[in-house]
């Protein structure tokens, strides 16, 4: 049997593991020499090619000098920070991945104390030192005192370096070595990475991933850490709680190149997916029936924001979606539990189930793939998960890290601080800055697309969770009101061109309207109920100079993302397979007043 290497690729979102990976695939002759394949090959789902990020991690091997090697492409983006951390545990080395311009990152830094803690040896490849600002010696240091930092062991300091072009497809050992392949990096893993250890026993195979088919249900992909895994003899499952219960395993499947390779036994150490077992979970141990024996229990992190999902009741209700209801909403968000670990689904009245996840964008992912597949429903504001600690009550606080030009510093400092955010690093990178803070999670909603207009779109926002603190107090929300719908119908042109003085539309003239809709933002505080359907009063009277000529301002679109982090509290987002629309939680003029005052009496009363 050849030897097997087990490699995690991990780094900051965006520093280029997939493009690598898709260069190792090439180079290690997994494809046909006549084969047409996409960039990005592992980003295979419709949101990650679009985007340009990782969001499942994916699992593949290639066969190089009479070694498998099983290859773990793992998510960037914190948001899916849990993942990264389950998986390498099936791993016995990392490739950690830096840019050669901007260094490590709050990312990395997460991800790599991770695989320190688990022992991993590191191999360390320098990437993109095509790039103009590339400054790899630099990063080499900055890499250096990362492991330094993290109480890396004697051996784990003792890291080999590569530098590499990922996108160009080749890796070197020393700058000025020719630059042909990406074999070096395959021999540095072969070299430094050491074999996964052969224990005899009773058999101990541990799940650290789920994947999901509509066809054979949860699939749980593992290592095996002792003995043989032999489908034909009876096994048993070890569940999280200390439950055994018989298992019957279907089908057991290796990783073979970019697909799997059904086997009835996989040998100690190798990677393998298992098919049958309905409940499978993160953690379950797979022993041997005779001499059950469970592995340590794998932490899953804990999420630290919620949002409110409940049935679309506006006048455009059922005219988009395929899936409307709350069974059809409900069935969907806990199968979607089922594949997705992170995410935590409860029935609040029956008719809204409150959603809680890791961060905006986990649940946006979510919320965009729902979409995509027919459903129709709203979602109110997010809100962040706090914890009683000593009957304090606390808070997350996350790490942000933006990268902005010099001239721009100030205005973030000053907006960071608004929203109780602390300034604890400030690094000088050429024309650029980089600054680090500590921030509660409430006031990152929002802030990164005012980032970017008070940066010109040149900021480089990212950031991590860090650690709980007492609550900090209120946050400075949104300033400006918004622009209400007063009737039904499509918006004119003549009416939008109108109240152009009064603030900034969302909507285009031609798009159907209804009462409560939020068509644009108010240019002062509080919220303005404006008539979009008002059409210029026709007479047979004409004169040359009395028409106006219209010039309508082209209308402000947002993302998904963008609209979740614009809303109120007293707002939604309706969502349906072909628009988002902002929209009022009370529908008419006379129910928000008569809700205001309900507010003001209780207020009063208190």
């Amino acid at each position: 049997m050849s030897e097997i290497r087990n490699i995690a690729i991990i780094a900051h979102v965006d520093h280029g593991k997939t493009t690598l990976v898709d260069q190792i695939l090439h180079q290690a002759k997994v494809f046909r020499d006549n084969e047409v394949v996409q960039e990005c090959f592992l980003d295979n789902n419709d949101l990650e090619r679009e985007r340009g990020i990782t969001i499942l991690s994916k699992n593949i091997s290639i066969n190089y000098k009479n070694t498998k090697i099983n290859v773990i492409d793992t998510p960037g983006h914190s948001d899916f920070g849990g993942q990264v951390e389950r998986v390498l545990k099936l791993a016995d080395g990392v490739i950690l991945l830096v840019d050669s311009a901007e260094g490590p990152m709050p990312q990395t830094r997460f991800v790599l104390d991770k695989a320190l803690q688990l022992n991993l040896r590191p191999v360390v490849v320098i990437n993109k030192i095509d790039k103009p600002d590339a400054r790899p010696d630099a990063v080499h240091d900055k890499v250096f005192d990362l492991f330094c930092e993290l109480n890396a062991s004697d051996e784990q300091l003792d890291f080999p370096v590569l530098y590499a072009s990922g996108r160009d497809g080749w890796a070197v050992r020393e700058l000025d070595d020719p630059r042909e392949s990406i074999y070096p990096l395959l021999d540095a893993i072969i070299e430094f990475v050491p074999a996964p250890p052969k224990v005899d026993g009773p058999v101990q195979c541990q799940v650290a991933t789920l994947d999901y088919s509509n066809f054979v249900g949860r699939i749980g992909i593992g290592r095996v850490y002792r003995g043989t895994l032999d489908t034909r003899k009876p096994l048993v499952i070890v569940k999280r709680d200390g439950r055994t219960e018989p298992a019957q395993v279907k089908q057991l499947f290796t990783f073979e190149g970019i697909g799997r390779k059904e086997t009835s036994v996989v040998e100690c150490g190798d990677l393998c997916a298992i098919v049958g077992i309905s409940d499978i979970d993160i953690s379950d141990t797979i022993c041997d029936a005779e001499q059950p024996e469970a592995m340590p229990v794998i932490a899953i992190d804990e999420p630290t924001i919620s949002m409110l999902f409940r049935i679309n009741d506006s006048p455009f209700f059922g005219r988009e979606g395929k899936y409307v209801g709350s069974r059809q909403l409900r069935e969907r968000l806990f199968k979607e539990v089922e594949r997705d670990v992170a995410l935590r689904v409860e029935d609040v009245n029956g008719e809204a189930f409150k959603v809680s996840g890791r961060g905006v964008l986990h649940l946006a992912i979510l919320i965009e793939t729902m979409r995509r597949e027919g459903y129709e429903f709203a979602v109110a504001k997010p809100q962040v998960i706090c914890k009683e600690i000593d009957g304090v009550k606390n808070e997350p606080i996350e790490r942000l890290s933006v990268d902005v030009p010099a001239d721009f510093a100030g205005r973030i400092i000053e907006m960071v601080g608004m929203r109780r955010g602390e300034l604890i690093q400030m690094e000088s990178r050429g024309q650029r800055q980089l600054l680090e803070f500590y921030i509660p999670t409430r006031g990152l909603i929002g802030l990164r697309s005012k980032a970017l207009t008070a940066s010109q779109g040149e900021a480089i926002v990212s950031h991590l969770f860090d650690h709980y603190e007492p609550f900090k107090g209120a946050i400075p929300s949104r300033t400006n009101g918004t622009m209400v719908s007063m009737g039904n119908g499509k918006s004119i042109p003549f009416a939008i061109d109108g109240l152009q003085q009064r603030g900034e539309f969302f909507i285009e003239p031609g798009v159907d309207c209804y009462e409560g809709m939020i068509v644009g933002e108010h240019c002062k505080e509080g919220d303005l109920v404006v008539n979009v359907q008002r059409a210029k009063q026709l007479t047979n009277m004409r004169a040359a100079g009395s028409d106006r000529n219209m010039k309508i301002a082209p209308a402000r679109k947002m993302s998904l993302e963008q609209a979740l982090e614009y809303i109120e509290d007293d707002e939604l987002v309706e969502v349906t397979p072909l628009n988002i629309r902002l929209r009022k939680f009370f529908l008419t003029e006379l129910e928000r007043r008569r809700q205001r005052g309900r507010l003001a009496s209780e207020l009063e009363e208190q």
